[in-house]
């Protein structure tokens, strides 16, 4: 009994590994239902173990069948373009029936499934039949893929983004001052309307929104999955870079930002302009440190173990927003060159340059990033030939109309405000002027001596400094008066040094290029008081008056009296009407001009003043008390001409 056991069991195992090995066979053989069965056949005539086979398989081929016309019908079952009102239902929105859409995708699977599976494969009506409906599918994923992406995309909130970025803002301003013609190159400036310019950090470094409902995306990277197993990878990649790429387009018009040609750039005023550029500074940003690496993260989510497909949708759908970007950059770089347009350049260099970086983690594509290199080069080279065209624009200003007062000239103003800003931008433009650095050096020699540092910014900085002041010494020549000649000089060398005094342009320039500047006020408040108060001061001189003080002649001393009122209150009347703006420098002038006219007076007074005080009409003479010329002294260089009317001393 053991052993017959024992025999029955090794027949039931053998008879099922044979069983398995036949199915095997079987199901390797690509051919046709016809010659499957006569083979089934002659398999059974040789071994009886093999009689249940052809049963099996039938069986196995009948439940294949039934799955796959299960999956079929769901599938015909969507199909919006069928003309059977029974069998079709029009397509819902993917996301109101989780159920049907779950169902749907188990029906797509399943027929995936058993299209690789060799017994269908080599049934021609099946394969036809599946061929037809993974079409048809694929085409219902697609239209509900386009829907999700549509549905889905979030609406972006500039305001929110723009209250993100950290904003710093540079005053440029200059004071009243008359504007000749010939000074236009330099923008409009005057009292009521000065320059203001805007510059926008950085994007908070965790800054990050979803342009996707966080939802969608898994249903969207379900449907791609299916999409790209089934050989549809190109219909899938088109439909999502279309919408994206739309909706990056809509995104750039919140944004600020238009479609324009390089002409139509070109053709617009600067004001216009000006703004425009600030919108594509903070839209460049924007775009690349949110909007893109948005993009990036998504195509990342729906795309996941397609590396390819999802370097190609990010590229196409970025491609459209980067270029129209890059087209205006490049329209600015070509276009007219005028100072104002420098600091906007190079934030728009900074800001590209910055991006670059992120763009060539980002994109593979190496035309796109080659746009970008040049564009930033364009960006470059239109910097540097700005900052040419300001400095030759220094050089030769030659406006003929001098300062009536003496007051700081509005070239001066204009010049150090513009220098004083373009040391925010230090790092940027020595990278830029490296490159001409050694054109610029035989320039340099004679005021090399006067750099505490050496970069090529500071050099250009020093150069620039140097022709404005020679220009500032052509324009002093217009004045007459050499007393107000030593006072525009006074003004204007004051303004320049207090500006890099204050600035970081005193670093670049050093403490002796400071302390050589302020020498020359001094040698210039000296050669003020020489020819304006050397007349006054003769008046007050001993010679000429004739004999002891006691017995001096009389017509004399009140000629010399007259003399010196006169030349005192034509003084007055038009140093008056005189602007020394710093208050430390005015009331310097002031006191120098004290010591050395009060002591004078006071002095020549005590020698011969009682001798005129007895006579007749001695108040004609003798005006003023040194305490009221001291008190006189203080109304000068304040802007506002006085007259000193019938100012005659009282008399006891």
């Amino acid at each position: 009994m053991g052993t017959t056991t024992t025999t029955t069991s090794l027949d039931a195992g053998g008879e099922d590994r044979v069983m398995a090995a036949a199915q095997q066979i079987v199901k390797s053989l690509n051919t046709a239902k016809e010659v499957r069965e006569d083979m089934l056949l002659i398999f059974s005539s040789f071994d009886n173990r093999l009689s249940n086979i052809t049963n099996l398989i039938k069986k196995d081929s009948d439940s294949t069948g039934v799955r796959f016309d299960a999956a079929e019908k769901v599938i015909l079952r969507w199909d919006s373009s069928s003309s059977n009102p029974d069998t079709s239902r029009h397509s819902l929105p993917w996301e109101d029936s989780p159920h049907e859409a779950a169902e749907y995708l188990s029906a797509v699977d399943e027929i995936l499934k058993l299209v690789v599976d060799v017994s269908i494969r080599s049934d021609n009506e099946i394969m036809d039949r599946a061929e037809a409906a993974v079409q048809l599918a694929m085409s219902r994923l697609e239209d509900e893929f386009r829907l999700i992406l549509i549905r889905n995309t979030v609406p972006l909130d500039a305001e929110g983004l723009y209250g993100s970025i950290r904003r710093v803002s540079l005053s440029f301003a200059v004071n009243e001052g008359e504007i000749d013609e010939e000074f236009e190159s330099f923008g409009e400036v005057d009292s009521v309307r000065g320059c203001f310019h805007d510059r926008g950090a950085s994007l908070g470094d965790d800054l990050c929104v979803d342009l996707i409902n966080a939802d969608a995306v898994v249903e969207l990277k379900e449907i791609a999955d299916r999409m790209i197993r089934s050989g549809y990878e190109k219909e899938c990649v088109q439909t999502y870079s279309n919408v994206r790429r739309d909706a990056l387009d809509e995104y750039l018009v919140i944004l600020g930002v238009e479609k324009l040609s390089i002409e139509e750039v070109q053709k617009i005023e600067w004001k216009a302009l000006d703004e425009k550029m600030k919108k594509w500074i903070q839209a460049i940003k924007i775009t690349v440190r949110v909007l893109l690496s948005g993009e990036k993260r998504l195509c990342d989510q729906i795309f996941n173990g397609f590396d390819s497909i999802k370097e190609i949708c990010f590229s196409e759908t970025a491609k459209g927003c980067v270029m129209q970007l890059l087209n205006f950059g490049e329209a600015v770089a070509i276009g007219k060159r005028s100072s104002e347009k420098l600091f906007r350049i190079l934030d728009m260099y900074d800001v590209l340059a910055d991006a670059l970086l992120d763009l060539e983690m980002m994109i593979t594509d190496e035309f796109l990033c080659s746009e970008a290199k040049g564009v930033l080069s364009g960006l470059g080279e239109a910097a540097k030939g700005t900052f040419v065209e300001f400095e030759n624009a220094v050089k030769s200003e030659a406006s003929k109309k001098p300062m009536q007062n003496g007051e700081i000239h509005p070239l001066t103003r204009y010049v150090m405000n513009y220098v004083k800003l373009l040391v925010d931008y230090s790092k940027t433009l020595n990278l830029l002027l490296e490159s001409d650095e050694d054109e610029e050096d035989d320039g340099l020699q004679s005021e090399d001596s006067e750099l505490e540092t050496t970069t090529p910014f500071a050099k250009r900085l020093l150069l620039l400094i140097s022709s404005l002041e020679s220009n500032l010494e052509e324009k002093s020549k217009l004045y007459e008066d050499g007393a107000l000649h030593c006072i525009f000089l006074m003004n204007n060398i004051l303004y320049i040094v207090q500006k890099v005094k204050d600035s970081e342009l005193g670093k670049l320039l050093g403490d002796n290029w400071v302390r050589k500047r302020r020498g020359q006020v001094r040698q210039y408040a000296t050669s003020y008081l020489r020819a304006c108060w050397m007349k006054a001061l003769y008046c007050l001189k001993d010679e000429g008056i004739g004999g002891s003080s006691n017995n001096a002649s009389k017509v004399t001393l009140k000629e010399r009296f007259k003399n010196f009122n006169a030349c005192f209150e034509e003084i007055y009347r038009i140093q008056t009407g005189w602007k020394v703006p710093d208050p430390q420098l005015r009331e310097e002038l002031r006191i120098s001009i004290s010591e050395k006219v009060i002591p004078a007076y006071r002095s020549f007074m005590g020698r011969f003043g009682s001798q005129l005080e007895s006579g007749r009409n001695s108040g004609k003479y003798i005006k003023y008390t040194p305490e009221d010329l001291e008190n006189y002294l203080l109304d000068l260089f304040e802007g506002s001409p006085l007259i000193l009317h019938h100012m005659r001393r009282k008399n006891s």
